[in-house]
């Protein structure tokens, strides 16, 4: 079977492999351990494949002070893309709203104030008010907005956070993890890339008040374009940070650091050592065809097969020529055929270490044939038993 030119590169790579082995000391993965981070907790996290590059107490649960905003901020741009609510729409300011301590956009009671507004107060000046207002305009009130930050954190798997309240001041029973931020962090990414540049804007005007982000490694490293910044006297200075090198993101979430610029230096170590010993491909686009294959009784007698989503991996860097593919695809696939039914797998392998495996699907649907069709492939199958029985 002639297989299709999005297969030939990796192919290809696994032919010259085997024609030619590297020495075995030349490719032996060394990969230095994670580096020591001052903090509470902490996890790396690869955007794409969601694989951890280091962690330390990644699942206790927290107080998360400000990171709690990224979730705030989350359920409002679920809210928008559900179109419930609408950037330019306007919101009332309460007197709770206004009254809100710390951190503040400097909103004004019975001054309406734009969604955008109050987003862009939120994501880039942390403003306490702002996340109030916009969960009274959301939800009607504060404590019904935190029951729906609670639903989405299920939904995402966020299986060690409660939230209470919006902005992240303390209150009991309100925590979340270092993992669970980093799976947050990557929804919001994926889900609303329109409204991500928001975090990594530098300063925000409201009131004719101009503050400046807090998260200080959008001035240090170019490639860093988010996320949040956090803090109190029980959460201690905490930061989730992202950044984008070569195509490949990671995720990196400090919680518990000494200081501001102690939060800053500890995220800058954890991406400085993902992105020097590790390195993230994608190997193949979803939704198109990786192989065909032969369809029994269809008015079609082939069908397409692909992944469901991109396939990206990563590995540790200078090991991508030991990387191996293996497709299996079912045998007698009989019409019908529906689009999405898994027809065989697509296996990655580094140094004969199994990395992943993820199904092949049909990418499209394949009906019966017609009764000819039918008869003629039928007494085919027959004869191909009938040969296999020899």
């Amino acid at each position: 079977m002639t297989l299709p030119k999005a297969f030939a590169p990796l192919l290809l790579l696994i032919l010259q492999i085997a024609i030619f082995p590297a020495n075995a000391e030349e490719t032996e993965i060394t990969t230095p351990p994670p580096p020591t981070i001052a903090a509470t907790a902490y996890i790396l996290q690869d955007y794409h494949t969601g694989k951890i590059l280091a962690e330390s107490n990644a699942d206790t649960k927290l107080a998360p002070a400000s990171l709690t905003k990224i979730m705030t901020v989350y359920v409002v741009f679920r809210e928008i893309s559900n179109g419930h609510l609408h950037l330019d729409d306007f919101a009332d300011i309460s007197q709770k709203a206004w009254k809100t301590s710390g951190s503040r956009m400097f909103v004004e009671v019975n001054k309406p104030v734009k969604i955008e507004d109050l987003l862009k107060g939120v994501i880039i000046q942390s403003g306490n008010d702002a996340s109030v207002a916009l969960a009274e305009h959301v939800a009607g009130s504060e404590e019904t907005f935190a029951e729906m930050m609670n639903q989405h954190a299920a939904r995402l798997g966020m299986t060690n956070s409660h939230f209470k309240n919006s902005d992240g001041l303390p209150i009991e029973d309100h925590y979340t993890t270092a993992r669970d931020l980093a799976t947050l962090t990557s929804a919001l990414i994926r889900e609303f890339p329109n409204y991500y540049p928001w975090f990594s804007q530098k300063e925000f005007t409201y009131n004719k008040i101009t503050q400046h982000n807090r998260n200080q490694l959008l001035s240090r490293d170019e490639s860093v374009d988010g996320v949040k910044t956090g803090f109190t006297d029980d959460a201690g200075y905490c930061l989730v940070a992202s950044a984008l090198r070569e195509d490949m993101r990671l995720i990196s979430v400090v919680m518990g650091a000494r200081s501001a610029n102690a939060r800053a230096n500890e995220n800058q170590t954890l991406l400085n050592y993902g992105f020097r010993f590790f390195e993230s491909h994608k190997l193949y686009q979803g939704k198109t065809a990786l192989s065909e294959a032969r369809v029994w009784k269809g008015d079609d007698q082939t069908v397409p097969l692909g992944l469901t989503e991109d396939m990206y991996v990563t590995i540790p860097r200078r090991h991508y020529n030991d990387l191996k593919a293996e497709i299996n695809i079912d045998k007698k696939i009989t019409a019908p055929v529906s689009e999405g039914e898994k027809h065989g797998s697509v296996s990655v392998t580094l140094k004969n270490e199994p990395l992943f495996t993820r199904d092949l699907i049909a990418l499209k649907t394949i009906e019966q044939g017609n009764i000819g069709r039918r008869l003629y492939d039928g007494i085919l199958m027959m004869m191909e038993k009938s040969d296999d029985g020899k």
